[in-house]
């Protein structure tokens, strides 16, 4: 299942009951970290996009994966995200 975040990023639930998230929307820890909250932030980020996202993950259960010292990762590059996604997704 995909769904879009507030139009800053997406989530994939995968079918061992884990759901993914990338984000990289003003506020998120990615480059637009400091992008000015307005009305139409999330497109303006959407649309220039970033080098790097800010991933989290958590089980069915709701309980989150746990990144060592917290329970999401900023400015993390594709490739990160990718093997991210696909350790996630093997879980």
């Amino acid at each position: 299942m995909f769904y879009i975040t507030d139009g800053k990023g997406f989530q994939m639930k995968f079918a061992n009951g884990w759901t993914a998230s990338v984000q990289w929307g003003p506020g998120n820890y990615c480059d637009n970290y400091s992008m000015r909250y307005t009305e139409t932030a999330s497109v303006e980020a959407g649309a220039k996009g970033s080098t790097t996202a800010e991933i989290a993950a958590w089980d069915a259960d709701g309980e989150w994966y746990n990144f060592g010292n917290d329970t999401v990762k900023g400015r993390v590059s594709p490739d990160e995200v990718v093997a991210f996604l696909n350790m996630v997704a093997g879980k």
